[in-house]
């Protein structure tokens, strides 16, 4: 095996997620393009034996080395992928092989540095290493991440986070967002971006942008809340006070927080904020609306009340937002 370029391992598992484990060493491979050398990264697929791994979609991946060969040698970045299963009902819950938890604590142990991709947080997490720490996930196993290890900080907006020497990423085609950063961390911006622009990609999303959409969130088990979302949409430009939708659910304003809490994960009136903020952001993409009209149409009411809604939510301003995103041959 190669000793040229930092050592890279990707943790290979029955059930891993195809993307998770392809999608980092691709990026890596067009950064040693863009070099134009052999260096950069050396990617290897660990697993327990050489045997055939079968990843969630049925495709097998042969492995490179086992985890036995490689502990020990100067590993620079443990990858570590995840897997989920789906229930009757549709319900997704992310896995942790007690086995590949073992694994990676005593591979991250000599890394560098640790990474998760989507739901690997939960292995890291099962394995101590995001103890006191910050960290997301895909956003359907958010709550199962934090409601078993209470000593993580689970933040499920984020496309990655880092703390440290440890990264967590969101969803699926976040390990693209993440293995950038990472990049980006080893080689610089300049390089990073030279990466970014040949995978047709941002080199950052503006301040770690959202990985969900308001209208993409898993759908509420309570009726009523349905009705209450649909309500928000259909007025968005309205006040929309909280006793507004009390009144309109016919529950009081504290039972009325509560249920949200329960089903959405957030308070009535951070689910009215965050559904304004998706609504100006489409907005923002595709027409030529003035942020004055933005801010109206999205009952916003003021450009001053947009600006703060979108720097809480996702860090940035409308203006810098419609620069990276807005489709071309709007109007």
């Amino acid at each position: 095996m190669s000793t040229v370029g930092r050592f890279v391992i990707v943790v290979l598992f029955d059930g891993v997620d195809l993307l998770d484990v392809t999608g980092p060493p691709e990026v890596f491979a067009l950064l040693r393009r863009e070099l134009g050398e052999p260096s950069g990264y050396r990617v290897a697929l660990a697993a327990e034996t050489m045997d055939p791994v079968t990843t969630s979609a049925g495709v097998r991946i042969l492995p490179d080395t086992t985890f036995q060969d490689v502990a020990g040698c100067g590993i620079d970045t443990l990858l570590v992928p995840g897997s989920v299963e789906v229930d009757d009902e549709g319900r997704v819950r992310a896995l942790a092989d007690p086995a590949v938890v073992d694994r990676v604590r005593s591979l991250a142990a000599t890394a560098r540095r640790v990474a998760s991709v989507c739901v690997g947080a939960h292995i890291l997490a099962d394995a101590g290493l995001l103890n006191g720490r910050r960290a997301t996930t895909h956003w359907s196993t958010a709550r199962q991440l934090a409601d078993e290890h209470p000593s993580i900080e689970v933040d499920a907006d984020p496309i990655f986070i880092r703390d440290r020497d440890v990264w967590t990423g969101a969803g699926i085609s976040a390990c693209l967002d993440l293995s950038l950063a990472l990049v980006a961390e080893d080689f610089g911006e300049a390089v990073a971006l030279r990466v970014a622009r040949q995978l047709v990609m941002y080199l950052k999303r503006p301040g770690g942008q959202s990985q969900f959409s308001v209208p993409l969130e898993p759908v509420s088990t309570t009726r009523r809340i349905e009705d209450l979302r649909h309500h928000i949409t259909r007025n968005i430009a309205e006040p929309l006070t909280v006793a507004d939708l009390a009144e309109q659910a016919h529950v009081g304003e504290r039972q009325l927080t509560r249920i949200f809490k329960t089903e959405l994960g957030m308070t009535p009136a951070a689910y009215i904020e965050s559904a304004r903020v998706e609504v100006a952001r489409n907005r923002l993409e595709s027409t030529d609306d003035t942020l004055e009209r933005v801010a109206t149409v999205c009952g916003f009411h003021t450009t001053d009340t947009l600006v703060r809604a979108f720097r809480r939510r996702l860090d940035t301003t409308p203006t810098e937002y419609r620069n990276r995103f807005r489709a071309t041959g709007t109007g």
